[in-house]
């Protein structure tokens, strides 16, 4: 398996990855690619991969739960949340700290037993709380510089999915 940029040994962070109980996303730029579109009447339009769909649901067959804390309401967001039965979506953070915080506080798990995906300074609060902070490959720089594990995949470009399956393996 292609391991990504490592800030972690990899046997320090499969033995974190290994007790992750909750995954956090931001959602533009990591299960979208960034972009922000919109008609002519304002409506907006975003892409999610259908890898990360499918890599999700695995994680939560193996028990492990979602959430969503992104600075942006929208509602494909609140759509796509449904789809993927993640439960635990706040959308309009301007505080992805406190989103982070009240995530744990609804499933009832610590900070040690998160993992938090990020691509922008606005994530790197929570990332640093969590602990597993994840950037994606196509983050900006200081987001990557102070994760614990930047990913091979670009957001949006399958990504989640490439961070579903190493908690998984990390989990066997």
């Amino acid at each position: 398996m292609e391991r990504g940029c490592l800030m972690l040994a990899d046997d320090l962070l499969d033995k974190r990855l290994s007790g992750i109980e909750v995954l956090v996303l931001d959602v533009d730029g990591v299960l979208s690619d960034g972009r922000l579109t919109f008609d002519a009447n304002g409506l907006e339009y975003k892409s999610f991969h259908v890898h990360d769909g499918y890599g999700l649901k695995k994680l939560q067959t193996a028990g492990i739960k979602l959430a969503i804390v992104t600075g942006r309401s929208s509602p494909i967001v609140t759509n796509r949340a449904k789809e993927l039965a993640i439960k635990h979506v706040i959308q309009a953070a301007d505080n992805k700290l406190a989103g982070f915080e009240e995530v744990l506080e609804r499933v009832r798990v610590l900070p040690a037993n998160a993992a938090y995906v990020g691509d922008d300074e606005p994530d790197l609060p929570a990332m640093r709380s969590a602990g597993v902070a994840i950037a994606v490959a196509n983050a900006v720089g200081t987001v990557r510089e102070q994760a614990d594990w930047v990913t091979l995949r670009n957001g949006g470009e399958g990504a989640v999915r490439e961070i579903c399956e190493r908690i998984l393996a990390a989990r066997s």
